[in-house]
């Protein structure tokens, strides 16, 4: 994987994490940039650490699955990035249930919540042989800026970008792992 790849994958994964920021902005009655950097280190600290032990697990198993790396690689991803556009769709609003709580027992079930499909692209990514030190800092940073940023989205505009964000999340994802396949199946022109 290159970096645009990493980048892309690293905006597709930050998509939950950015979504819940907004929903905590919006409880919020004053945010700022401490409650922004609060969450932005939660999220963007287990968004990084997730696909480091995903990587890790990934390769003990790598040389088994070799023949079929790119159709796991492609499969964990449209499964994130389905599941992701479910989660869209769903009638339900995850916002209605977000209260301004910053404390740690909080902020440690809503990181490790949105983290574990992070875990997946990190197995996905050694079957890509990535360099897991810089996809993890890549993606730790962007669900940094992106969750700090999403709190005080929140707290000015409201709810109306939590949907969006879910479903640019999982197309993101969904055709990050379909160019994958792609490229390993040499059906691309480039």
């Amino acid at each position: 994987m290159g970096f645009v790849e990493l980048l892309i994958l690293a905006i597709g994964l930050s998509m939950d994490a950015f979504a819940v920021s907004i929903c905590k902005g919006l409880a919020m009655q004053k945010a700022g940039l401490k409650e922004g950097a609060v969450c932005g280190a939660w999220f963007g600290g287990f968004q990084g650490l997730m696909p480091a032990i995903g990587f890790f697990l990934g390769t003990m198993f790598a040389d088994a699955i070799r023949a079929v790396d790119h159709w796991v690689a492609f499969g964990l991803l449209a499964i994130i990035g389905i599941n992701m556009l479910k989660e869209a769709f769903s009638k339900c609003e995850c916002c209605e249930n977000q209260d301004a709580d910053l404390s740690v027992k909080t902020m440690f079930i809503m990181a490790v919540a949105t983290s574990i499909d992070a875990m997946a692209s990190g197995i996905s990514m050694a079957m890509k042989d990535a360099n897991i030190y810089i996809a993890v800092a890549l993606i730790a940073a962007v669900t940094f800026a992106m969750c700090t940023a999403g709190v005080k989205i929140g707290n000015i505009f409201g709810s109306r970008f939590e949907k969006k964000a879910q479903m640019a999340g999982g197309v993101i994802l969904i055709l990050l792992g379909l160019k994958i396949l792609l490229e390993d199946l040499n059906l691309l022109p480039w």
